[in-house]
């Protein structure tokens, strides 16, 4: 079965590539021919997921699902949230994200955080949603090559290492995308 995930980063991609298996054959949006930015006004992330599910589904009537993922901080009030991507400001850049995030942090105790995806699937005109979490902390210095965004200062409870200290197979087990694409497989399993 052939999905579109309405993304262009290439780094989710290839994570939920690596969770699908070979029962679905994952579409980018240059497969489609979709080369504009996706919208992206909302202030949550259920909004955002669907806010850019619609769009390619209205726009190229094709069925599809869309993640918004946040990082959740305890002692920076659940900021940067839905923020998470453009913490730092334009031009979107994961190094300055982590070093913002990095000197907010600075001198607080409380280093719990959570990352939270949301996935909104568009499947032949019927709306699902799915949602997976990752509870951890902030660690005090980056560490780690693997993953993107915030990877290098998040350790998952019960982990030793980093998101961007773990294999992508090991990673994908227990992230919080990870833990919504399972979901949204089962579904398509279910439902095709």
């Amino acid at each position: 079965m052939k999905i579109c995930f309405a993304t262009n980063n290439e780094k989710k991609i290839a994570e939920v590539k690596a969770t699908l298996g070979v029962d679905f054959t994952l579409v980018s949006l240059a497969d489609i021919g979709c080369t504009e930015e996706l919208p992206e006004t909302g202030d949550t992330l259920e909004h955002n997921a669907f806010e850019k599910a619609r769009y390619v589904y209205d726009n190229y009537g094709v069925s599809c699902f869309a993640d918004d993922t946040g990082l959740e901080v305890e002692a920076l009030d659940l900021a940067p949230g839905v923020y998470s991507g453009r913490f730092a400001g334009e031009p979107r850049s994961d190094e300055r994200n982590v070093s913002l995030l990095l000197e907010k942090m600075e001198g607080k105790v409380n280093r719990k955080a959570r990352f939270r995806t949301v996935i909104a699937l568009i499947l032949e005109g019927e709306e699902h949603r799915f949602e997976g979490i990752a509870a951890g902390t902030i660690t005090k210095t980056k560490s780690g090559q693997s993953g993107f965004g915030y990877d290098p200062i998040f350790r998952p409870d019960g982990q030793e290492e980093t998101f961007a200290e773990m294999k992508m197979e090991d990673k994908n087990r227990i992230s919080h995308r990870g833990k919504a694409v399972q979901q949204l497989i089962r579904f398509l399993q279910a439902y095709y």
